[in-house]
């Protein structure tokens, strides 16, 4: 175990900081486990709230030396010993082998790296995957996003990949477990509907679904790094719009509603959101990692690590907010099983563990949707307006850099990381930026084919002439969440390219001009967004839109634009993004995407209540990929009315050159 540095000691101490060296190291374990954000040490605080430079200094030292130690996780293949190792635990456990899932007890699209098992055991990155290992065979499940990327990062031998869905985790259990076969999981880590299908994955093979006590990938993973510890900090109400008492209120009456005396909320962003705090416990997302329950009274016990709470959040957060560690989770379920409390849990996201605690003490399960979650994604009129100050932040921040590529792509010196460190530099400049809201895709030539694409020196291509290069990128303001995709071509664009990407253009459109019945899903609309493609053979494999929060994680549902059914319509206030797309495999990708708002329509006449998409993201759209004959009238009407408004909103904010290439690249067709 790493002690605190002897001059850091010194330093507190005659700062009148008396500190325990290892209560203070294993709480900077918990800080370097952290990812750092662009915002700032604002850690220091858990230290000392009142550092001054010189212990700031000092501890960010000490910070760095721990973040970079080696935690395993850097290496892609991962060593051959480490499945071996794996499997000696497993027959050491009586297990003929284990389910390791690319997540963290929480569901959420990014986990700490203490709990990125996965990549420990394999090297594979991306951000959804399953490994499944027995004793003579082992295998790893991935989507059409990363069928390349898992042949680059994986021993292939060792793990033999497979693509969702054509080949599913419980089709490849029901066919290799042997019978009789135990198949552990972990059930913090397995939801209460995952393990019902794999458990009759099992049952089909002759075997059985075993949950373990502890993981044994944490017993042979011996760096493992300990669970994050970010600062949970205040959100304002003049960002939240709604204080969090109004807010538990409303939660309140929703599970009366729903016959339910209390909830399980296992999400962190819905902590976040009803409590009005934000965090950093994971990347690119601002949110602290913890459990609650809300009562029907509108109290919240939050079971959340008090290191990372400062002295000032716990004041924010009031008497309606009982602090506990989160290892008391287990005995709160207990209780309320043995009061036979209604107790509302959503099965796709709830750890499994919590479901059967609950039943086991004889608690009766409510299965229901977060009731946080449809409330949250409603944005209210503060949080509206702060969404679109942020979007005319970033569409400034993002105008220059589009300027700037346009002169400087023509060298075809330029490279992917070069660009998108340029991109996250003119963001950083507006003073305000907190962090990106994901790492930015930065795709030239071939690469910007990969849809989920992430450079890297053994990776990164050049912006060559003739070539089109797409860059899907975003950042975190404290008055809300930007996404946005733009296409740019580095010289002159082909034929085939302009067409493509014009019918991209036209998709996009349709869907930004939409007007439809409030009760209509995304999944009803997602067509129009596809239709002039499909009308030459052509489509795209991901969605064509997705829910973004409010200064939290830019991926939020229920709702969703996609082929996929969604039950959930959309409602005035909800954020989505219109992001429809093309890619050729080898040569190119497309992708234009805009943020839009969900807002009530003004039809005269209309038989009943209409709702229709505003428009938030602010920049050009490359007018050289533009194949105006393809285009009918209203098409060119919307592209020549949205540059109009880019130029009139950015223009004043962005430098002179910047204006003056803005004035061309935003002119009428």
């Amino acid at each position: 175990m790493p002690t605190a540095p002897d001059d850091v000691i010194a330093l507190l101490r005659r700062r009148g900081r008396g500190t325990d060296p290892a209560s203070l190291a294993q709480l900077m374990r918990g800080v370097a486990a952290a990812p750092e954000s662009l915002s700032g040490p604002e850690w220091v605080e858990l230290i000392d709230p009142a550092a001054d430079a010189e212990i700031t200094t000092a501890l960010s030292k000490w910070r760095a030396q721990l973040a970079a130690a080696d935690d395993g996780l850097q290496a892609s293949p991962a060593p051959a010993a480490r499945l071996a190792d794996l499997r000696t635990e497993l027959k050491r456990r009586g297990l003929d082998g284990f389910v390791v899932p690319r997540a963290d007890e929480h569901q959420g699209e990014y986990v700490p790296r203490g709990s990125q098992r996965l990549g420990w055991l394999t090297g594979f990155s991306g951000s959804a995957g399953l490994a499944i290992v027995l004793a003579d065979r082992a295998a790893i499940f991935v989507d059409g996003r990363y069928t390349l990327a898992v042949r680059d990062q994986v021993d292939v031998a060792a793990f033999v990949p497979h693509q969702v869905p054509e080949q599913s985790a419980e089709q490849w259990i029901a066919e290799n477990l042997p019978k009789g076969g135990r198949l552990g999981f972990d059930p913090w880590l397995q939801t209460v509907d995952g393990q019902d299908r794999f458990a009759r994955a099992c049952q089909r093979a002759g075997g059985s679904f075993v949950p373990v006590e502890s993981n044994p990938v944490d017993a042979v993973w011996r760096e493992r790094p300990p669970a994050p510890l970010a600062p949970v900090l205040p959100h304002p109400v003049e960002f939240a719009g709604e204080t969090s008492e109004s807010k538990r209120a409303r939660i309140a009456a929703i599970l009366a509603g729903r016959n339910a005396d209390v909830a399980l909320i296992t999400a962190p962003d819905s902590i976040a959101w009803l409590l009005n705090v934000r965090g950093g416990d994971v990347p690119r997302t601002p949110f602290a990692l913890g459990f609650a329950l809300v009562h029907g009274d509108g109290h919240v016990d939050l079971y959340m690590d008090r290191r990372k709470i400062p002295d000032r959040t716990v004041a924010w957060l009031g008497n309606a907010v009982t602090l506990a560690p989160p290892d008391e989770l287990g005995g709160a379920l207990d209780l309320l099983g043995k009061l036979g409390k209604r107790v509302l849990v959503e099965t796709s996201t709830a750890p499994y563990w919590a479901a059967t605690r609950l039943q086991g003490a004889g608690a009766t399960l409510v299965r229901d949707a977060d009731p946080i979650a449809l409330p949250k994604a409603c944005k209210n009129a503060v949080e509206l307006e702060g969404i679109r100050a942020a979007h005319r932040r970033d569409g400034a921040a993002v105008s220059r850099f589009l300027g700037w590529l346009n002169h400087e792509s023509r060298t075809g010196r330029l490279s992917e990381i070069e660009v998108s460190d340029r991109l996250q530099a003119l963001r950083e400049e507006t003073g305000q930026l907190r962090d990106l809201s994901f790492d930015t895709i930065s795709g030239a030539g071939a690469n910007g084919a990969i849809v989920h694409y992430r450079a890297s020196e053994a990776t990164e291509r050049r912006l060559e002439p003739g070539s089109l290069y797409l860059v899907d990128s975003g950042g975190q303001y404290r008055d809300g969440t930007t996404d946005i995709t733009r296409t740019v071509a580095v010289g002159t664009p082909s034929p085939e390219m302009r067409d493509r990407f014009t019918r991209v253009l036209k998709g996009h459109i349709a869907l930004a001009g939409a007007r439809f019945p409030a009760g209509t899903t995304g999944s009803q609309l997602d067509v129009l967004a596809r239709h002039a493609l499909w009308q030459v053979g052509l489509d795209y494999d991901h969605g064509t839109g997705h829910g973004v929060g409010a200064y939290l994680s830019v991926h939020e549902g229920p709702h969703r634009i996609s082929k996929m059914p969604n039950s959930v319509a959309l409602q005035p206030g909800m954020i989505v993004s219109n992001e429809p797309g093309y890619y050729k495999t080898g040569a190119y990708g497309i992708r234009i995407e805009n943020l839009v708002a969900v807002k009530e329509a003004e039809i005269e006449g209309a038989d009943r209540r209409y709702l229709e998409f505003e428009t938030l993201t602010l920049a050009p759209i490359d007018l050289a990929c533009v194949e105006p004959g393809l285009l009918t009238e209203a098409e060119r009407q919307w592209l020549n009315d949205y540059h109009r408004r880019v130029r009139e909103t950015v223009g004043p904010a962005v430098d002179e050159a910047t204006r003056a290439w803005l004035d061309e690249a935003t002119r009428p067709i």
